[in-house]
């Protein structure tokens, strides 16, 4: 995770570098300024020498490991080892849409995919879902008392890797909104790529959404 945090903060400092040499405006103050101004050539070229040489130093940086990066907004899954993708998976991840919870259960269930660093916590073979109280709430049913209602199996796929707090990487029976955020705040992967995740990742594989 530290190794996370390390190539994230310095790949905005390297961009941040590049981006302020290549288009910051001067700023007239009426003072004397005695630093270059980032038009200058020399000083431009020492930013982009800085530039290649945090580049290669976030190449060593990167997990030797593959890991996986989600980005919620575009809606892809990547696997990366080091600065190489691996996979680059359409994805599904959560709408942010929310639902009231009934009767004096005060609050509200939202369904968003939830960012941060996390890792493979469990990796499942043919998963049942084990439908939570909001499920049956969303489709205007009575919450069962009975566990055995709960369960419903052939709705994730073949497989499912779970990365906390009832997340899930798993498939889905609606390929066609792949691209979307349409989830409950999993993360959908058609029938092939999630056969490629579930082979490529395996428990302790950090997880970076965003």
């Amino acid at each position: 995770m530290k190794q996370g945090r390390l190539l994230l903060a310095s790949s905005v400092i390297a961009f941040l570098l590049l981006s302020l040499a290549q288009s910051a405006p001067q700023i007239e103050t009426g003072q004397p300024d005695e630093s270059p101004p980032l038009s200058d050539p020399a000083t431009l070229l020492a930013l982009q020498v800085r530039y290649k040489s945090l580049t290669r130093q976030l190449a060593q940086l990167a997990p030797n490991r593959p890991y996986i990066v989600v980005d919620t907004a575009r809606n892809h899954l990547f696997i990366k080892r080091r600065d190489r993708i691996m996979l680059d998976a359409l994805a599904s991840t959560g709408s942010g849409t929310i639902l009231d919870k009934p009767g004096e259960a005060a609050g509200q269930w939202i369904f968003d995919t939830p960012r941060g660093e996390f890792y493979v916590q469990s990796k499942l073979v043919n998963p049942v879902w084990v439908k939570p109280d909001w499920a049956f709430v969303e489709e205007g049913l009575t919450v069962p008392t009975s566990q055995a209602e709960r369960m419903e199996p052939g709705v994730l796929g073949a497989y499912a890797l779970g990365f906390g707090k009832g997340y899930f990487i798993h498939g889905t029976l609606y390929p066609r909104l792949l691209g979307k955020n349409v989830t409950h705040g999993c993360i959908r992967l058609n029938d092939d790529d999630l056969k490629s995740v579930y082979q490529l990742a395996r428990v302790g594989t950090p997880i970076m959404i965003f």
